[in-house]
């Protein structure tokens, strides 16, 4: 056989490797990724940018390229075999060459095909960006082909066949999102990572949430009543530390407003003349919902209510953004709502605020989970009734000492692991 035909096999074969492991790299990669690496101005992040904002291009690219690929390699085969051909055309072994030649045509697709593949899609936002300066190139030689091809594409889908298309599609998706997060938490410097997977994971699962779920309870609100009088009202702004407070017709179940503090300084005669109207809202409606009518309204307090328009709790601003970043605490939040002492190995001194999620994840103590969200609602919840002062509560292997109560909620807790605990 020449060299030369043997030349354009090889090079047909590299070729055909790399489009068709570029282009599953792409399709593979995370875009998230690529999207950091161009917000940190790498020369590959900045490189591939464009490319995944038009992945029809790029997928087509690769394509165009992976088609000459494989009519190079046919005529190189062809070439390499013409002189077999000439002289084995009366041999009897001419159907041996058959089986050789179908041979020849498989090794591409079974071979560099689906090696190139594989390989590409284990390592593809490592490979992708190795391989962002000759794909650029190569993007840019056949850009007018492959808008040729596109185009046409695009006319018969929506001309002839009356579909629908677009090839505008964002850069990144939700499961993008999810993907990163999900190799970030098996690193094992995840704790040192810039990036707070923590914040990033509430954003996601934010869509979910419902304002019953981030609203303080009925039991924790303070509220005056309409007609009570204002030095009774100027203690409760002092006593309670907040700005704002609730006003009441009657019971609590009639809410009519609320009242700022600011209010005082215009030396008010009653409660009436410092009302302002508050949002009512629905205890299942959407928390993004309910974060989108605070910023469109200008408001930062809504009312929440049950299906019987009873009083369920109030809900700020604050609350809701504390589902994406965690508490978040100022010069009014009680630092004993959340102590959290380790005493030993084996013994904490907790508040009964403290949420199950939180410490299931910083401690690994799987404490079951119910239709509660705090240590306080699980142990009501295993004890089945409102514990007193040294009452002792044991769920297996907690032990519970209760500290203190505050009016009717539990306030500190002593929590005692099983010695054989930290070897289960």
């Amino acid at each position: 056989m020449e060299t030369f035909p043997m030349v354009v096999i090889a090079a047909s074969l590299l070729a055909l490797a790399f489009f068709s492991g570029i282009e599953m790299a792409f399709l593979a990669a995370n875009k998230t990724q690529l999207e950091i690496q161009h917000k940190q101005r790498t020369l590959s992040g900045n490189l591939l940018a464009p490319l995944v904002k038009r992945p029809a291009q790029f997928v087509g690219t690769t394509l165009v390229g992976h088609t000459l690929a494989l009519v190079a390699y046919a005529l190189g085969v062809a070439a390499a075999l013409q002189p077999v051909f000439d002289s084995a055309t009366t041999h009897p072994g001419f159907f041996a060459l058959g089986g050789l030649l179908v041979l020849l045509a498989l090794l591409p697709l079974l071979v560099v095909d689906f090696l190139s593949r594989s390989l590409f899609s284990l390592r593809a936002e490592g490979l992708l960006s190795f391989f962002a300066i000759p794909m650029v190139l190569l993007y840019g030689v056949l850009f007018i082909p492959v808008s040729l091809i596109i185009n046409t594409a695009k006319f018969v889908i929506t001309r002839i066949f009356r579909l629908g298309y677009s090839d505008e599609k964002p850069p990144f998706q939700l499961t993008d999102v999810n993907h990163y997060l999900n190799n970030l938490n098996k690193k094992e410097d995840a704790d040192e990572s810039e990036v707070d997977t923590r914040i990033l994971n509430n954003a996601l699962d934010f869509k979910t949430v419902r304002v019953r779920d981030c609203l303080v309870p009925r039991t924790e609100l303070t509220a005056v009543a309409l007609n009570d009088p204002m030095d009774l009202v100027r203690r409760t702004f002092v006593e309670s530390g907040h700005s704002k407070v609730l006003v009441y017709q009657e019971t609590i179940d009639n809410v009519i407003g609320y009242c700022h503090a600011l209010e005082l300084f215009k030396k008010p005669r009653n409660v009436a003349s410092m009302l302002t109207p508050i949002m009512v809202i629905p205890e299942t409606m959407l928390a993004s919902e309910l974060l989108v009518r605070f910023t469109g309204e200008r408001k930062s307090l809504a009312l929440v209510v049950d299906e019987f328009g009873g009083t369920s709790g109030l809900v700020s601003i604050e609350d809701v953004m504390e589902k994406i970043f965690g508490e978040i605490q100022d010069e009014y939040d009680g630092s004993e709502d959340w102590v959290e002492q380790k005493l030993d190995d084996y013994t904490y001194i907790l508040s009964a605020r403290q949420e199950i999620d939180y410490l299931n994840e910083k401690y690994a103590w799987n404490l079951p989970e119910g239709d509660y969200d705090t240590l306080g609602g699980f142990i009501i919840s295993v004890n089945e009734d409102l514990p007193q002062i040294n009452d002792v509560i044991h769920q297996s292997p907690f032990t519970f000492t209760i500290l203190s109560m505050e009016e009717a909620r539990i306030g500190m807790v002593k929590l005692t692991l099983a010695e054989d605990f930290k070897d289960s």
